[in-house]
């Protein structure tokens, strides 16, 4: 995109590299870094994007090389770098132009921003809107550089925006997607958990547990999010009782759409870790903290994980469209209407499994797979990571070899369908033979996961390798290797640190009483 390169799959890769041990492409790419890559480029970004790859990559980076010297190790002058901060000091100049976007009257990052100027840029549509889960998904990485650098101005600026977006008042802990940087204000009804609305309630439970659980508010807010999501958002398949995570397009008293982007598939991962808290399911239980609630909210996860698990082994390549639609009741069966509210600590009353399970047969006759429609210009495959990360969180958390094993079939999918070979002849063939040999050099988004053979697009996301390779990489690695009890991961797979906030780096505001309580 510009002279030189900004070094995108470079840099959101670095730390997969690292946790995979691989010390020649870490040092070759830590090279590139301290001679080549320049973030002073007359360029626009997106300040989400930016933030979530790059910042984190670098951040994720640092963090891993120096808390994990074994894994990928390598000396400065390897690299040909100037000391152990090559990491924090490009951190520190790219934070420091990327602060330009917040520079707003309301404190709502702007959706882009120019390198170097460090001058933000209003989105070219939507209004000036911004994406309402992009300006709440940056936290977690200027809260981690405020931590390392002790400059507070990193963690007042990002914890601004949540103190904006909870003046609003959301109703049950649902915010609409868009959100105008200069008034603070929601822009529409449309509420979902896919696309621009996604990380926003991911970042929720993160913030608290980045924190170690410091922060409570943040932890209020999620329970709100979960019981508006319970409510207005979780539905039934007609055939199979599949739980289907809806939108609301219109409102939340408006119709429901049964619609689920791919992205919405980080959801199952995220609630398990929010009941939880990281730990292993059989610990949490044992705490005087657990309730009923939450033990619903394991019996959602699971659901949901099945949901997801069904859009993958539904199609010819066994790899999930980009976005799948559900068939619902004529009135749609809502969790609201089987369960209004979580039981109470010790009620006699319990959520039971409530699908049918995904069982197979030659002529895909099974009723779930009546649930499943995939439109025409939803049948790509980007190689996305939601579901193999939900199920790296769920094998974790409950122990269920099930989520491995799924899995694995993902992998080998991915492996069959998107590799791109290179061919060469084989040193060992006879002459005059054509016997070659197939190397992989690649892989491959899909235009259409539902076909054999699959159309291949020529096309590979950086996503792929810091984070759908990355969450594969730790599904089978052993549960204390990078641990969720002392680690968070950003929205784009990067392991950050817990740790406990000090002096300036705490939340500096307190929520408004709502309305009705006033």
């Amino acid at each position: 995109m510009v002279e030189g390169g900004m070094g995108w799959i470079i840099v959101d890769s670095l730390d997969t590299m690292i946790i995979m041990n691989l010390t020649a492409q870490v040092r070759h790419a830590r090279q590139w870094i301290a001679t080549s890559l320049q973030y002073n480029q007359d360029h626009d970004v997106s300040t989400f994007e930016t933030t979530i790859r790059m910042l984190g990559g670098l951040l994720s980076a640092h963090y891993l090389s120096t808390q994990y010297p074994t894994l990928a190790p390598i000396k400065d002058d390897d690299a040909g770098a100037a000391g152990e901060d090559l990491y924090i000091e490009k951190a520190t100049d790219l934070a420091d132009r990327l602060l330009g976007a917040f520079e707003t009257h309301s404190g709502i990052p702007l959706a882009s921003v120019n390198l170097n100027t460090s001058a933000g840029i209003e989105a070219h549509s939507d209004g000036g809107a911004s994406s309402t889960a992009e300006a709440t998904s940056v936290q977690l990485e200027f809260k981690y550089l405020a931590k390392l650098t002790g400059e507070a101005e990193y963690w007042k600026a990002v914890e601004k925006v949540m103190e904006v977006v909870d003046e609003q008042h959301p109703q049950d802990g649902l915010v609409p997607i868009y959100i105008h940087p200069q008034s603070g204000q929601f822009k529409g009804d449309n509420i979902r958990l896919g696309s621009r609305g996604d990380s926003y309630y991911e970042y929720l439970i993160k913030q608290y547990l980045q924190t170690s659980q410091q922060e409570p508010v943040y932890k209020e807010m999620w329970d709100e999010s979960m019981q508006g999501i319970r409510k207005h958002l979780l539905a039934f398949s007609e055939n199979a009782q599949l739980m289907v995570l809806g939108e609301r397009p219109s409102g939340l008293d408006k119709s429901l759409s049964p619609k689920m982007d791919h992205l919405a598939c980080f959801m199952p991962g995220t609630i398990a870790l929010g009941a939880t808290s990281g730990l292993p399911l059989s610990v949490a239980r044992k705490s005087p903290a657990w309730s009923q609630q939450r033990e619903e909210e394991i019996l959602i996860s699971r659901e949901l994980m099945k949901t997801c698990w069904a859009t993958y082994i539904n199609t010819a390549t066994g790899l999930a469209p980009e976005i799948s639609h559900f068939v619902l009741d004529k009135e749609p069966v809502m969790m609201g209407d089987k369960y209004p509210q979580p039981s109470k600590a010790g009620s006699p009353y319990e959520m039971r499994g409530i699908s049918q399970p995904l069982t197979t047969a030659v002529d895909g006759s099974e009723a779930w797979r009546k649930d499943i429609v995939i439109h025409a210009n939803d049948r790509h495959n980007l190689q996305r990571p939601e579901t193999v990360e939900s199920l790296f969180y769920m094998y974790r958390i409950t122990g269920d070899e099930m989520y491995r094993e799924w899995g694995w079939e993902m992998f080998k999918s991915f492996v069959e369908h998107t590799a791109v070979y290179e061919e060469k002849p084989s040193t060992a063939a006879t002459p005059g033979s054509n016997r070659n040999i197939h190397r992989v050099k690649g892989f491959t988004s899909l235009s259409n996961a539902d076909k054999l053979p699959a159309d291949k697009r020529d096309n590979m996301e950086s996503f792929w390798m810091a984070e759908t390779l990355k969450y594969f990489y730790l599904l089978f690695s052993d549960r204390d290797f990078i641990s969720l009890e002392d680690h968070v991961f950003n929205t784009e797979a990067h392991p950050l640190p817990r740790f406990r906030p000090t002096g300036e780096l705490k939340t500096g505001w307190q929520r408004k009483p709502r309305q009705a309580e006033q």
